[in-house]
Order: structure tokens, then C-alpha cells, then sequence
């Protein structure tokens, strides 16, 4: 029997809400008004930037290699990395032992450099991306360099590589820690040496176009007492499957449900997920088998400055049936908006433009990040 596809477009219902909207971007407006917009213009800086040799309007989301790379070593023995270096991008030798190679012991970290108008180069948050990989590290029984080790292993790779950090509003830079079990080991069991690289590339759009997603039903994205709630290395190959499969059927990504009752929302592959009800925004607390992402973590600042409620909880996937709006929050994609969600047949769309939640946060979010608005949060940090 073929199930039918039933699509409910929420924007031609009558909305209850509607006044609630226009207040809520009366709201919008009037804060970011508030914090004092920056007019490159006016900036005396005389610094002037010198752009690799790149199509930057064609920029998409992949690997482009960069000058230089950052690599640091340790040894079980010392249990602390040495003084890391630069040295030109490329391969690496690995033993085919290694327990990367072998058991998957590895972490991996993301975040990205912006150029703003006055071309100063900034950072957004990285001191949470070394706590997160620390705790991963922990988790995996691996050494972690320190804060200040990460820290400057990010500031000069970036430094090292600034021609290819993008032209204010042609992207970002992507920057990418590694820690792996590079040691050769034969038995399960911790590798004897550890090695943290973090190399970059210049980024455009993670998704281009519309953003349809199907929940999946029998593949489990992670299970409690597992690493869901880390940036492990092995999260990431055993949802292939369901990725490969859904784009197939021309889905753009997955959702994928907690796997003790198969009932409440976790994640889509690489991104948080929000969904909006009037005023009240709400997202899968981060209870252990959810990713704790830097970005949900500043969408949900913001809202809350913005004067919307959130509300980290478990969130039934019926729900989505009769959200406002959904949109995903992640280090490579921002926020997006979710065009659609299908679940068991039945196609649900959800408001999209200017005048929604997701485009509120979107904008002084990245409003921050790129210097267009002052950051009176404390977060970016000017690359020196």
C-alpha cells in the first residue's frame, strides 16, 4: 500500500498569531536599533587585506586547501602537548595501526574566521570550542591541549592563511581541530601518541536552496551512555546510510529521533533543531545524547534578549505538525530556515522571509559576528 503525501502549509491557515509577529519585529527592530550599528566608514583602521586568487562568488561548502596547517604532538608518556609549529598544508604520515585508523579514537572541533568591512579579521566564541574538545577528549581517553594551546593553534592558522579568509559578505572561514589517537596500537585500548592539527578553508553556504527533511525511523543518530554528546570522530559514518538514502528520495537531510523511545526530536546530521510556536521557541535539551552546539547555544542568547521564550525540553515529533516555524543552527550553516518536514507520509511547510523568528536571530546573530552590529556580548575575539 502506498502512503500518501499530505502537504499542510501553515501560512495559508488564518493566524491567531499574526500581531504577534508584527510586535515581536517592532521588538526586533527597536533592540537592534539599540545597540549601536557600526559605519565602516568612520573606521580609521589602514589595514588592508590581500585576497587569494579565487572566484569568491562562487564559493560553495567544500575543501579548498590553504597555505598552512598547524600541527602539535604528545605522548601517552608525557600526557601534554609539546610547542605545536606551521607547516604547509598537505598529507600526513600515519601507522596503519593508529588507533584513529583502527578504533576511531578521535575528536574533531568547528568554527570559523570572519572579515569584517574594515577588514579586521574576528573569531566567534572559540574558548567554547576548546572546552568542548576537552570534554571530548575526556570522554575518549585522550589527552587535550590546553585552552591557551588551542587557543593560539587557531589564531595562527588563521593568521597563516588570512588571504583566504573571504571578502566581507562572500563567506567565512571554516576552521578545522583534530585530535586523533595517531600511535599505533594493536589491542582495544588508548593510543601511546596524540597529534592536534587544525587546518581551514574558505566557505560559502552550507545548504543552497530549499532545506526539506525527512525524520528517520529506524537509524539512530546516538544512544544514552554513548558520544552523541561529543564531537566524536565515529558519530558521523553510521548516519550515511540514512543521509545517502534520504537524498535519494530528494530529501535535503534527516531528523533523527532519540533512540530509548523513538518518539521526541534530536538532531538533524550536522545542525540543532528549533521549532516556533508564537512566542515560545523550543528545542531537545541537551541531555546526553544531543550535541551541545556553540551556535543553539548563542540562537538561544539572542532570543532571549530578543524577548521570546525558550524552552529546552524533550519536543514530540507530533509537534511539528503544528509549528510556525522550524530552522536548524549549526557552526557551517548559521541558522537556517526549514522549508519542510516529512514525517510518515505527511509533508508539513512552515513560514519562511524576513518577517519570522529564525530570520530575527538569524540577523543579529551575524550581525555580531561580522561586525555589523557591536558586540556587547563578549564573543568575538580580533584576530592580531
Amino acid at each position: 500500500m502506498v502512503r500518501a503525501s499530505i502537504c499542510v502549509r501553515k501560512w495559508d491557515q488564518p493566524s491567531r498569531i499574526g500581531s504577534l509577529f508584527n510586535k515581536l519585529r517592532h521588538h526586533y527592530h527597536s533592540r537592534v536599533a539599540s545597540v549601536q550599528t557600526r559605519d565602516p566608514s568612520s573606521d580609521s583602521s589602514d589595514v588592508k587585506a590581500e585576497y587569494a586568487n579565487y572566484k569568491w562568488d562562487e564559493l560553495g561548502f567544500g575543501l579548498i586547501p590553504t597555505d598552512y596547517m598547524y600541527v602539535m604532538n604528545c605522548s601517552k608518556e608525557e600526557n601534554s602537548f609539546s610547542k605545536g609549529s606551521l607547516v604547509r598544508f598537505g598529507n600526513m604520515e600515519m601507522n596503519p595501526s593508529s588507533g584513529i585508523l583502527n578504533y576511531g579514537q578521535g575528536v574533531l572541533e568547528g568554527l570559523k574566521a570572519y572579515r569584517r568591512e574594515d577588514e579586521k579579521i574576528m573569531l566567534f566564541r572559540p574558548e567554547l570550542n576548546a572546552m568542548r574538545m576537552k570534554i571530548g577528549a575526556e570522554r575518549m581517553c585522550m589527552p587535550p591541549p590546553t585552552t591557551q594551546q588551542f587557543l593560539d593553534a587557531i589564531k595562527q592558522t588563521v593568521q597563516a592563511n588570512k588571504r583566504w579568509v573571504p571578502p566581507p559578505g562572500k563567506g567565512s572561514m571554516y576552521i578545522r581541530p583534530l585530535l586523533l589517537g595517531s600511535g599505533p596500537r594493536l589491542g582495544v585500548g588508548p593510543a601511546s601518541e596524540y597529534t592536534f592539527i587544525t587546518y581551514a578553508s574558505p566557505v560559502g553556504n552550507y545548504h543552497k536552496g530549499t532545506l526539506n527533511l525527512v525524520v528517520e525511523e529506524n537509524i539512530y543518530r546516538a544512544t544514552p551512555g554513548g558520544t552523541g554528546c561529543i564531537k566524536a570522530i565515529i558519530n558521523y559514518a553510521s548516519i550515511y546510510k540514512a543521509i545517502t538514502e534520504a537524498k535519494t528520495k530528494g530529501f535535503s537531510d534527516v531528523l533523527f529521533l532519540d533512540s530509548k523511545t523513538g518518539k521526541n526530536l534530536e538532531e538533524a546530521s550536522t545542525s540543532n533543531i528549533f521549532i516556533v510556536k508564537g512566542n515560545v521557541i523550543s528545542t531537545p535539551a541537551t541531555d546526553g545524547t544531543i550535541l551541545p552546539g556553540i551556535t543553539r547555544k548563542s540562537a538561544i542568547e539572542v532570543a532571549r534578549v530578543l524577548g521570546y521564550k525558550v524552552e529546552e525540553r524533550a519536543v514530540p515529533v507530533e509537534e511539528l505538525s503544528d509549528a510556525d516555524e522550524v530552522f536548524l543552527t549549526g557552526t557551517a550553516m548559521v541558522i537556517n530556515p526549514v522549508d519542510s518536514v516529512t514525517y510518515q507520509g505527511k509533508r508539513t511547510e512552515y513560514k519562511k522571509g524576513a518577517d519570522t523568528v529564525g530570520h530575527y536571530i538569524y540577523e543579529l546573530l551575524t550581525g555580531i559576528q561580522f561586525g555589523r552590529v557591536e558586540d556587547k556580548m563578549g564573543w568575538t575575539v580580533e584576530l592580531k
